[in-house]
């Protein structure tokens, strides 16, 4: 996206403003935000960064990422978000976290997800390249912000090769045999040699606020699929337009 202006955060106004976007992001109270100031304040002078990107004077994404283990060469992405309408800033904000962690030395960086949102499934997978790596069963528990409240907290581990170029895009093979049965009768899962597909509904977030309980099936159901392939030494490494995610194993996926 033209005219995005992207900066690296250390002032007290500059990070309340983040604080503050991402209170309306995640639809809490700004007195209560997800990541408060001074939170992020402690995050930058442990030696992480916050990243803002500003649409001229409107703040219009930012995140926030930190050294983890093994503390040389990874980092881990605590928080990134966008607002939906500048397209182009989220990966603007990701590009600009990947230049600062290989300054420093790191090759690669980790970060979660909820697997059932597709647009940030096909960004992290297809656009940045990164692979999930973990599957995480309910990983903050109950959550109480506007997005995720009363639901299920499953999530997927991205690791994103920092120095390696995005994986490109793939589509499921229909014919291949179904595994699996989805919420909506249709298939969920095919299978094949060393490929899992598994498919996800079409817009989540607009499930949970019409039909809560078809969307906690569907939560269900893909953690069925996915808990099972990654037992099996399965990683996620793309997910198609029309919703399918693909599974690898670890040693195909290298090859």
């Amino acid at each position: 996206m033209t005219g995005v202006r992207i900066r690296t955060v250390h002032d007290v106004p500059g990070i309340a403003a983040v604080a503050d976007f991402f209170s309306d992001v995640w639809q809490t109270p700004r007195t209560t935000p997800p990541y408060p100031a001074e939170v992020l304040h402690s995050l930058v002078h442990a030696g992480g960064a916050v990243h803002a990107a500003y649409d001229g004077d409107r703040l219009a994404g930012a995140c926030a990422a930190v050294f983890g283990p093994p503390a040389t060469v990874d980092t881990y992405s605590l928080v990134a978000a966008a607002t939906v309408s500048d397209r182009g800033v989220g990966h603007a904000l990701k590009q600009a976290q990947r230049a600062w962690a290989l300054e420093r030395g790191a090759r690669t960086m980790r970060w979660t997800f909820d697997p059932l949102v597709a647009r940030n499934a096909r960004f992290n997978l297809v656009k940045l390249g990164g692979t999930g790596t973990e599957y995480l069963v309910d990983f903050y528990g109950p959550m109480a912000d506007g997005v995720n409240d009363g639901h299920e907290s499953d999530r997927l581990t991205v690791t994103w090769d920092l120095t390696a170029p995005c994986s490109g895009d793939t589509e499921a093979p229909h014919d291949a045999p179904v595994t699996a049965t989805a919420p909506d009768g249709a298939p969920l899962a095919h299978r094949a040699g060393h490929r899992v597909w598994c498919r996800i509904p079409d817009d989540v977030v607009a499930l949970r606020a019409t039909d809560p309980e078809l969307a906690l099936r569907w939560r269900h159901a893909v953690r069925e699929v996915f808990t099972a392939a990654f037992a099996e030494g399965f990683e996620a490494t793309a997910l198609s337009r029309d919703g399918w995610y693909t599974l690898t194993r670890k040693n195909e996926a290298a090859a």
